[in-house]
Parts: C-alpha cells; structure tokens; sequence
C-alpha cells in the first residue's frame, strides 16, 4: 500500500503550467521570508504528509510549514479535491485547533507520532528545516508570519493617505 501510494502522489501536482502565477510562487510571495527554493522543498513533504494521512489510521499533525501549504491548498478547492481522492480515498478534513492545554498536549503527542511515522514509511529523518521535533513545532517562534506589520499598514494606510492628500489639496487648491 505504501509504495502504490507513493506512486500515485508522484504525478501530483499544485502548480498549474497554464497559471501565469503557479502555486509555489504565490505560497514563495505570501510566507513572510519563504524562497521559491524552500516553498518548492515544503510543497514535496507536503506531498509526502498526504501518503502519511493516507496511510494513518491515527490523526496526524503537519509541521507549521506544511500547515501553510495546507491552508493555501485548501483555496485550491478542485486540486484539493482530486488530490484527496486519488491519495486518501476521502475528503480531508482541516481541524484546526480549539485552544488550550489540553489541545496543546494533544497536538505535540499526534506531531511526535507523525515524525516517527515518517520514519517508518519513507525510512529517513524528516528534513528539519521544515520537520522540527515537536518542542520546537510548537514553540511560540516557530508560528509562521502571514502578514508582516509593516506590509499590512502599507497596504491599508498608504492609499488612504494618499486619498486624503489628494483630498486635502484640492480642497486648498479650490479644484
């Protein structure tokens, strides 16, 4: 079951050759400080956490790397549709979490059996820079960045500025 599964996911792709932006530049453009390098290297495990949800008969927990792809894709409803269907058979539900301690444990004990999971099925370490063990997983400095502070108020205050400027000075220009 393991290697038809791994053969089915090889075709898989998420970026479309007739899209002027792909899947990977635009998961590259919108992770605060991801090169196309690294979203390309996140997009493969995320291909890989796919065989391990396939092939799970526990929930398993995607590293916050993964999980940025797994948000992303989830917008790309027909390919995550077929993508779930050719690999799990099934939809696949995103649960985040609800919060709390005890969602805190349960999540880092599915995080640590996903690693050794991996482990078992592709029969090496996960990459670190994108599998940390699990203290890290969950430390508050591993959360990605979705928006920067400074892009969101470029973003909103720039253009009403300069809307008011204009405003301001046709008000004094008498236009």
């Amino acid at each position: 079951r393991r290697d038809q599964l791994i053969q089915q996911a090889a075709p898989l792709t998420l970026d479309d050759p007739d899209a002027q932006l792909g899947f990977t530049d635009r998961l590259a453009r919108e992770q605060h400080g991801w090169t196309r390098d690294y979203s390309a290297a996140v997009v493969r495990e995320y291909k890989r956490y796919f065989v391990l949800m396939a092939l799970s008969t526990r929930p398993v927990t995607p590293s916050e790397a993964i999980d940025q792809v797994w948000h992303l894709h989830l917008v790309y409803t027909h390919s995550y549709h077929a993508w779930c269907d050719a690999l799990v058979g099934r939809y696949m539900h995103h649960g985040p979490t609800k919060g709390g301690a005890s969602e805190g444990t349960r999540f880092e004990g599915q995080y640590e059996y996903t690693l050794a999971l991996y482990e078992a099925v592709f029969g090496e370490t996960p990459p670190a820079h994108i599998w940390p063990d699990a203290k890290t997983r969950f430390s508050p400095s591993e959360r990605s960045v979705w928006v920067k502070a400074d892009e969101l108020r470029a973003r909103v205050y720039a253009p009403r500025l300069v809307m008011a400027a204009t405003l301001v000075l046709g008000m004094l220009l008498g236009v």
